[in-house]
């Protein structure tokens, strides 16, 4: 909050712990609820002396400025020296905190990932090695699956996208040679997962099939500007058509047909950004069970198989808006208000979505937040409860 030049920050409790005044003072940042940082600010950002932290881990120690790591010491879990910068200079090593794996490392001019450098998940493989120009990826470089087993990507970057270059299937085959655009193919060659050239594109116009990096097909139809445009065929991972019908910039629009895993329709009409739109709905056994127009009316949603319901209740501007149930592997999970596709008001459960047994949440929703209840927080699955939407951690 601001006022008068002067911006309170506030912790976990939302208590106040510093007070800047024209963008200047000594602050405390908080990551949901642990210290996150701790030092001066200038001209609203770090610019001073300061300490950071990961999870309550001593990560970098030193001065800042403009908002970035300047001369200072870099830790790793173990309390070690990791690296040392000096005026934004140096070979910078950081490390996983859950595990102390090394998650990059990478050349530092100007406080920031300049030259070469390289990523790792979690358990420490890498991911990702090549060039980066202000902390994004510019220039050469190769991605790596995360079994490290094959190259999914070589070429070059710009601004963080692929540019130029060849994607590969896992077998190690190229799955796309050329030029691409927002990292979709745009001018260049296709293949089949034995090598065969199966689609030219220019300027990302052209008809194309698509495949997983496995070899499944994903769809087989019409491209126009590096995006599904035109006719088309959808499938599932086990080679099921999924739907069939018109594209948009890459969305289900116009007429099409959407299918249960079994070959049946879910659905027969008009699409409009890849909602339902107008047509009608069936169930597994192809009795008709709604009709909409545009994008309004009672509606009956299931899974792929058919068999398990996931939703009833009211459809407007093609999402589930005004009163409903919803349903997680064929339990009520939540009844009450929607809008805009989400839950707005009312009573309701939150289920994981892999066990209906593991509960996330149940109470009271207003104005689609959480508002009276108790259940985990989704940021740190700390358990909290809800009062009149102000969440606090509970205590034992």
């Amino acid at each position: 909050m601001e006022k008068n030049g002067i911006k309170k920050g506030y912790n976990y409790d939302n208590e106040v712990v510093y007070e800047l005044k024209d963008g200047k003072g000594l602050v405390k940042e908080y990551d949901n609820g642990p210290l996150k940082f701790i030092g001066e600010y200038k001209d609203g950002e770090r610019n001073g002396k300061g300490r950071e932290y990961n999870c309550g881990y001593l990560i970098f120690e030193g001065e800042y400025w403009k908002g970035k790591r300047w001369n200072g010491k870099g830790y790793n879990k173990d309390k070690k020296v990791a690296y040392e910068l000096k005026k934004g200079k140096e070979i910078v090593k950081e490390y996983n905190i859950i595990n102390n794996c090394l998650y990059f490392e990478a050349e530092y001019i100007n406080g920031e990932r300049n030259g070469k450098c390289k990523l790792y998940d979690v358990q420490g493989k890498l991911q990702f090695e090549g060039e980066f120009r202000n902390e994004m990826k510019n220039g050469k470089g190769k991605e790596y699956d995360f079994l490290g087993h094959y190259l999914p990507f070589e070429g070059e970057y710009l601004y963080d996208q692929k540019r130029m270059g060849k994607e590969y299937y896992t077998n190690g085959i190229v799955k796309f040679e050329g030029e691409l655009l927002y990292d979709k193919p745009w001018n260049g060659k296709g293949y089949d997962l034995k090598g065969k050239l199966i689609y030219k594109l220019i300027n990302g116009n052209g008809k194309i099939k698509e495949f997983d990096d496995e070899g499944r097909i994903e769809y087989i139809g019409e491209y126009k500007n590096g995006k599904r445009n035109g006719k088309g065929k959808e499938y599932d991972n086990n080679g099921r058509i999924k739907y069939e019908g018109e594209y948009v910039n890459g969305y289900w629009n116009g007429k099409g047909k959407e299918y249960y895993i079994n070959g049946n329709v879910i659905f027969e009409g008009e699409y409009l950004e890849g909602k339902k739109w107008t047509g009608k709905g069936y169930d597994i056994n192809k009795n008709l069970i709604y009709e909409i127009k545009s994008g309004a009316g009672l509606i009956k949603e299931f899974e792929e198989t058919g068999k398990l319901i996931t939703f009833e209740g009211e459809y407007k501007n093609g999402e589930r808006n005004g009163k409903g149930k919803e349903y997680n592997k064929g339990e009520l999970l939540f009844d009450g208000e929607f809008l805009d596709g989400k839950r707005w008001n009312g009573k309701g459960k939150e289920y994981a979505d892999y066990n209906n047994e593991d509960l996330n949440f149940e109470g009271e929703y207003l104005n689609g937040k959480r508002w009276n209840g108790e259940g985990y927080d989704s940021d740190n699955l700390d358990e909290v409860q809800y009062s009149n939407g102000k969440k606090e951690k509970l205590k034992y």
